[in-house]
């Protein structure tokens, strides 16, 4: 098996090279695929991903231009437990910033307490004045946010950055898994994959 796919599936607390328990199955599933198969698939990938035009243009590069979303055959699997823990905290998270946005074309308590200074909310780009004031249904302003976490040991992870103007990154991870499904159907057949 190649080094940095075994690589991914290793802990971070020296673990001796041990595969973590719950990338078990996938590794065995993993370690039966013959190589020419995978590069098969993943050249597969690409051209639908080519094809659909699923792709993602690189601001700032002269060259310019789409990229394919990065595809990787190796998923980030999280157990159940970690998974209810993060759920429970990105959706207390995806609330507060919607109360932020509500304070600040509202009442804007978080400002005139000083908490924020003034000119890093009103003189913002992404503030737009025309919606002081404006209700919008169930006080919701982000229905899709894209949080950035990091893993960073056993149980530990940790938010990297929130994205409520373009979250991208959602559509990457969506994708990836509509393709691993298509690619290979057997794998989430025998796996307690959580779709939703």
């Amino acid at each position: 098996m190649n080094r940095t796919i075994y690589d991914e599936m290793r802990g971070l607390n020296g673990s001796g090279g041990d595969v973590l328990p719950h990338y078990r199955s996938y590794c065995d599933w993993l370690n039966a695929m013959p190589p020419d198969r995978l590069a098969q698939k993943r050249n597969e990938a690409e051209v639908m991903f080519h094809r659909l035009g699923i792709t993602f243009a690189v601001y700032g590069e002269e060259a310019g231009g789409e990229r394919l979303i990065p595809f990787d055959i190796i998923p980030r699997i999280i157990p159940a437990a970690d998974w209810q823990v993060l759920e429970r905290g990105l959706v207390q998270r995806v609330k507060a910033l919607n109360h932020f946005l509500h304070d600040i074309y509202h009442d804007q308590a978080i400002l005139k307490e000083g908490l924020i200074p003034l000119p890093k909310v009103l003189e913002n780009a992404q503030y737009r004045p025309l919606m002081q004031g404006l209700n919008v249904p169930g006080d919701t302003y982000a229905h899709v946010a894209g949080v950035d976490i990091v893993f960073t040991g056993p149980g530990e992870f940790y938010v990297l950055e929130d994205n409520l103007r373009v979250p991208s990154g959602v559509s990457y991870m969506l994708e990836n898994r509509k393709m691993m499904m298509r690619l290979f159907p057997e794998l989430f057949s025998r796996q307690q994959i959580q779709l939703t």
